[in-house]
């Protein structure tokens, strides 16, 4: 499978005559969209549908952050009033009726998803609630009951997949441990590993989900010197290894404030520290084309992961 190992963006509610070239020829391995890409619920249809027929590819991953209230590039056209909080509350409440209510909510989500094209969604958030969470994450995440926002994490990745929509756990290994907020600058924390295995960790665990995203947070006690994005330690010795995450492995936008290199850099060092693909959000033609020129075509695992996912998108 020939892709390269990025994730490109676009600027508006339509593609230019560059960003066809882009998607068309340079083979990036899928598209996200934002609030600036949807317009309308036939706009966005006729884009998603347009973006396939370029890249000659019926599953062509394409991707949105549908999460909630809080997080909903498909404003414009649908309406979230609740966030994944709400339902980590009514859980503690009544188990079965909040698994019901969840579930119904995902089958309406995920079936508004279909009908306009896209199928990938950047669910669940697995961040785990604590007193110092930023509100960047805050009402995103279930619960700062680390089981609740597991068993709720895991409902939602077999739902989303029942409906053909493959997910992206985030922001492992664990976002809800920093009091700052990653898209402005660097957020540092000084857990030691013990402590964070116990909550921060877990509801990574044994997910059923193919695709995950960083957390551009620097876990001081395990590498000190680099954000996990660009840690080969984290990503090896605590993804890979003590989570034991064995799916695509994506940056978080790889144009946030935590990064402090330029995005040539920060999209190298994500890759040499064994990130499987590059998320580039910002929608600029000309760093989307010098990005895709700069990275890889995708390597046999991730090829061999891109065809499980493209199973779940049939």
């Amino acid at each position: 499978m020939k892709k390269k190992a990025i994730i490109v963006s676009i600027k508006g509610f339509k593609l230019s005559s560059k960003e066809k070239l882009l998607l068309s020829k340079e083979s990036p391995w899928g598209l996200i969209l934002f609030k600036r890409n949807i317009e309308s619920f036939n706009q966005v249809r006729r884009l998603t549908k347009e973006v396939k027929k370029l890249t000659k590819n019926k599953k062509f991953p394409v991707i949105i952050d549908e999460e909630g209230l809080s997080v909903s590039r498909l404003r414009n056209i649908f309406y979230h009033n609740i966030d994944a909080n709400f339902f980590g509350n009514l859980f503690r409440i009544n188990q079965k009726v909040t698994i019901s209510l969840y579930k119904n909510y995902l089958n309406s989500l995920c079936k508004k998803l279909k009908l306009i094209g896209i199928n990938v969604n950047t669910i669940p958030v697995l961040d785990v609630l604590r007193k110092n969470t930023n509100d960047v994450i805050g009402k995103r995440s279930f619960s700062n009951d680390e089981k609740i926002v597991k068993m709720l994490g895991e409902i939602t990745v077999k739902k989303c997949h029942l409906f053909n929509i493959a997910t992206v756990i985030k922001h492992i290994p664990g976002h809800g441990c920093s009091s700052i907020d990653s898209h402005l600058s660097l957020p540092k924390v000084k857990l030691n590993e013990k402590e964070l295995n116990k909550k921060d960790f877990y509801p990574f665990k044994s997910s059923s989900a193919k695709m995950a995203m960083t957390a551009h947070i620097l876990y001081s006690k395990i590498d000190k010197n680099n954000v996990t994005t660009f840690s080969s330690k984290v990503i090896k010795k605590i993804i890979r290894g003590k989570i034991g995450f064995k799916g695509i492995l994506i940056s978080d936008d790889i144009s946030m404030k935590a990064l402090k290199f330029d995005l040539v850099t920060n999209a190298k060092k994500s890759l040499l520290a064994g990130c499987n693909l590059v998320l580039y959000c910002a929608g600029n033609i000309k760093d989307n084309f010098k990005l895709i020129k700069s990275v890889p075509y995708i390597d046999k695992f991730t090829s061999k992961k891109t065809s499980e996912i493209y199973k779940i998108l049939r």
